[in-house]
């Protein structure tokens, strides 16, 4: 098991939810954090006087160049890279606009893309670690969820395309799949959700114990990381009787 003690770690959506939860996590094992959210005020709030702090629209170009290079000029290195900001949208597949479906994937899916291939060298010096915060979405489609499902199969896809891409290299590359977590996603997503949604809340988990399971990936450098536990079965099951589950949730 790796030690994080001095590892320099760069988190995206840092502010809140699962993103202030692993940066305090993180802290408490002693690594260097730079953290970057949309919302510079929350973010403050949710760092330590030893955090770099880059605000503003991950997204876009300078704010992603402006986090990999502050970050590196700060401690001439990056250990890991969590890519963990990202949107959600409730709408239908038949209604979603098409400005919509774009935003998502380019917070979900090619900011996670852009950010690796930025940090990429500074990972494989370190031979240090990406993390892919992608969903159970992105393992199984939920019908009330369709283009952040789609945009998370394809950060799902990429991650499996980076890990054997870098192995060579001694990059870790970890997916992460969590499940219901506590957090204020339906709140911040776009649309709104359905009045019942299969599985509800009855089997959440806080943003703390996600963020735990997910340092705990990362210290023991595994694939894959999917949270509550339960969710394997669902995973499961889905491989074995996808008809059964694809009529459930569509219930």
């Amino acid at each position: 098991m790796q030690s994080l003690k001095e590892k320099v770690v760069i988190i995206t959506g840092a502010s809140e939810g699962i993103g202030a939860h692993l940066a305090a996590a993180l802290r408490g094992r002693g690594a260097k954090l730079a953290l970057n959210a949309r919302n510079a005020e929350k973010l403050a709030a949710a760092a330590a006087a030893s955090d770099i702090l880059i605000p503003g629209d991950i997204t876009r170009h300078e704010v992603q160049s402006a986090l990999i290079e502050k970050t590196a000029a700060q401690w001439g290195r990056i250990d890991v890279l969590i890519n963990n900001a990202g949107r959600g949208s409730y709408y239908n597949s038949s209604t979603t606009r098409l400005d919509e479906a774009r935003a998502v994937f380019e917070l979900n899916f090619f900011t996670p893309l852009a950010l690796a291939q930025a940090a990429g060298p500074y990972l494989r010096e370190t031979r240090g670690t990406l993390v892919n915060v992608s969903s159970i979405a992105g393992l199984i489609s939920l019908p009330w969820l369709p283009v952040y499902s789609a945009s998370k199969f394809a950060l799902t896809a990429i991650t499996s395309a980076q890990r054997a891409e870098l192995r060579g290299d001694g990059v870790h590359v970890m997916g992460v799949f969590p499940g219901y977590v506590d957090t204020d996603f339906q709140r911040n997503a776009a649309g709104s959700p359905p009045q019942r949604i299969p599985g509800g809340k009855t089997v959440s988990i806080t943003a703390t114990q996600c963020a735990e399971a997910i340092v705990r990936g990362i210290e023991r450098r595994r694939n894959a990381v999917v949270t509550p536990r339960a969710g394997w079965l669902l995973i499961l099951a889905n491989r074995l009787f996808p008809g059964l589950v694809e009529a459930r949730l569509g219930m």
